[in-house]
């Protein structure tokens, strides 16, 4: 069984989908938990539901990953007077769906400032933490897209593509530190996201919403989605001391449909 007492974790997004189900599997695994959204409500909702340890004490941090200033001053105020980060979990919502080649160059920096820099505001506030502490997991939720660009997603393949290759990089500078930093390429899972692509495709191709489903799970080896717990799993590993020589690695879970090796 995977133990994470004694370490805190800042997860990203973490009021549905599959930020949600990493902060409760972390949890669950004794990680003390530090959320962070744009809503406080439901911010305040997730982290009542969070199993609770001997002396673990849950927190919430508010702050929209639209502005990575925002997100650079709430996290640095917080981490100043708290103690360090062990397991940071960068994750945030997906680009709307679109072509590439229609996407405006505002379409673009949104996206980046989304993913690219919000990430890298916050592995440079949390790394000075974890060096301290001789431990260190930086891990990205991603997109298979990495592997394979996906129809339709023209400004997320672009991003997703940017963000593995700058957690390469960085797995290079920080594994000297013992600090690993890995990926996690989510298939189709059962979130909201999911939900809507789904729906514009049905709409574009005058289908109904289950024929899409079901031609999306033909795609599938398992013949199915992905529960967010599922996903949770391979990110409550990774953070784990379990995963300690593995870093710099883009793990798909897709429930086999990627066609590359």
């Amino acid at each position: 069984m995977i133990s994470l007492q004694g370490r805190r974790a800042l997860v990203c997004g973490s009021t549905q989908g599959i930020g949600r189900a990493s902060a409760e599997g972390l949890a669950g695994a004794g990680a003390e938990v530090v959320l962070l959204a744009r809503n406080a409500q439901q911010l305040e909702a997730v982290r009542e539901t969070l199993p609770i340890g001997d002396g673990v004490q849950h927190e919430a941090m508010i702050a929209d990953f639209a502005d990575p200033a925002a997100v650079r001053s709430v996290v640095g105020e917080y981490l100043a007077s708290h103690p360090p980060i062990h397991i940071l979990v960068n994750n945030t919502g997906g680009p709307p769906a679109g072509p590439a080649l229609e996407a405006t160059e505002e379409a673009f920096r949104a996206a980046f400032a989304m993913h690219l820099f919000c990430n890298h505001a916050l592995v440079q506030l949390v790394v000075p933490g974890m060096r301290a502490a001789g431990y260190g997991r930086i891990i990205n939720i991603i997109s298979t897209s990495v592997r394979e660009p996906i129809k339709g997603l023209g400004v997320s393949n672009t991003v997703r593509g940017a963000v593995a290759s700058w957690a390469k990089t960085l797995s290079k500078e920080l594994g000297p530190a013992g600090i690993t930093v890995n990926n996690v390429l989510p298939g189709s899972t059962r979130t909201g996201r999911l939900e809507s692509i789904i729906a514009g495709r049905a709409k574009s191709a005058g289908m109904e919403v289950g024929q899409v489903e079901q031609a999306l799970m033909a795609e599938i080896p398992l013949g199915r989605f992905a529960a967010p717990d599922e996903i949770a799993a391979a990110i409550v590993f990774l953070a784990s001391p379990a995963a300690g020589y593995i870093t710099g690695v883009s793990l798909p879970v897709d429930g086999g449909r990627l066609a590359s090796i």
